[in-house]
């Protein structure tokens, strides 16, 4: 004869002893424990409510901590708007003068400011250049082929 095993039902079912605990319902009555102030003493910011967000406990916040702003913006900073001599050598003919109104009227330079030529491209013809500054190489570029650099 087999022996029959007791069936397993839902009603059987609970969970194991010591592992459910009654949760504390805090301020509620003098007469019941954890009443009237509930656990968080007297007054002051930690008895009300709530905390304000970013409060970290008195440390001095996140967002008093990092700068207002990135980096900053040097007032001395010289800017240039730059133009090759590979566009001069293409926007102007042989023997013209090349100013800085010329540059802007051809719309060359959008902007006002001072004017740097760089020595991105060939130059085959000569050419006058009169800017704010030039590096080395565009100079040696617009010489060789004839036209001379001049500062303003």
């Amino acid at each position: 004869m087999s022996e029959e095993k007791p069936q397993l039902k839902l009603h059987h079912l609970a969970p194991a002893p010591g592992s459910k605990k009654a949760k504390t319902r805090v301020g509620r009555g003098e007469g019941g424990k954890r009443g009237k102030t509930a656990g968080r003493g007297t007054k002051g910011l930690k008895a009300r409510n709530t905390l304000r967000p970013g409060f970290e406990g008195g440390q001095t916040p996140l967002s008093r901590r990092l700068p207002k702003l990135p980096g900053f913006n040097n007032p001395n900073k010289e800017t240039f708007t730059v133009v090759n001599v590979g566009v001069l050598a293409e926007a102007f003919k042989a023997g013209s003068d090349v100013t800085p109104d010329v540059l802007r009227e051809h719309g060359l330079v959008k902007h006002r400011g001072r004017i740097k030529i760089l020595a991105e491209g060939e130059i085959g013809h000569a050419l006058t250049v009169k800017t704010h500054a030039v590096s080395a190489a565009a100079r040696s570029k617009i010489e060789a082929a004839g036209g001379s650099v001049e500062l303003v």
